[in-house]
């Protein structure tokens, strides 16, 4: 199979779903990643940006991901660029990777450049293209996810749990690559915040560790 998952910031890939990137890969999917933005503020250094695509770099190389891209949207300012462009750059991405299964962010999530990408993935997945996805999940990203004004509309409700026991190490050795975005716990981005949510998310189906998602569309030849 092939897999991409689109991340509005360099580690939400890692955040949202590092345990089942791993386990695709060891299952032998080809595993891609689109970073949408830069990941750091424009008023940061110029130099911020070469350190934070390192660090995603090397978190995915870890993951087993075959090719990461970095569509460098600036973050933090995502409602002034055109939303044509963006839509057009995830369907571009999207039908020349070809996936069978696509990983999205969650659209209730605080961040107001997760709830535009989004949107955008919506407009590039819809099945009118030459290629069509077969399965669309959302994933939650801890320190986004669940901050924003408690509603139906916002609130992450899982469908869908992947079984992460084996691959879990893999995800916190990942995540550690991110040293710009890494806090002390009980920062919800941290290792062992990242670690609790995981034994929450298996213990809820009884085991060891887990990531959810939200099943959006699935089409069954």
């Amino acid at each position: 199979m092939r897999v991409i998952v689109i991340a509005p910031h360099p580690d939400d890939e890692v955040l949202g779903c590092g345990g089942t990137i791993a386990k695709h890969s060891a299952n032998g999917d080809s595993v891609y990643v689109c970073v949408m933005t830069k990941g750091y503020k424009p008023l940061f250094a110029d130099e911020m940006e070469f350190i934070v695509k390192d660090e995603c770099r090397n978190a995915d190389k870890l993951l087993g991901v075959k090719e990461t891209f970095f569509l460098d949207f600036p973050a933090a300012m995502l409602e002034e660029v055109l939303r044509y462009k963006i839509n057009d750059a995830i369907v571009e991405r999207i039908q020349h990777v070809r996936p069978d299964i696509v990983y999205i962010p969650h659209r209730g999530d605080m961040q107001i450049d997760h709830k535009m990408i989004v949107d955008a993935a919506m407009v590039a997945l819809r099945p009118k293209y030459d290629h069509v996805v077969k399965k669309i999940y959302a994933y939650e990203t801890l320190s986004e996810t669940g901050w924003d004004i408690p509603n139906t509309a916002n609130e992450f409700i899982p469908t869908v749990y992947n079984d992460i026991s084996n691959y879990i190490n893999d995800k916190t050795e990942a995540i550690k690559c991110f040293k710009t975005q890494l806090a002390e716990y009980p920062n919800a981005r941290s290792v062992e915040a990242i670690k609790a949510l995981a034994m929450y998310r298996g213990a809820t189906m009884k085991m060891n560790a887990a990531e959810a998602f939200v099943l959006i569309r699935e089409l069954q030849m």
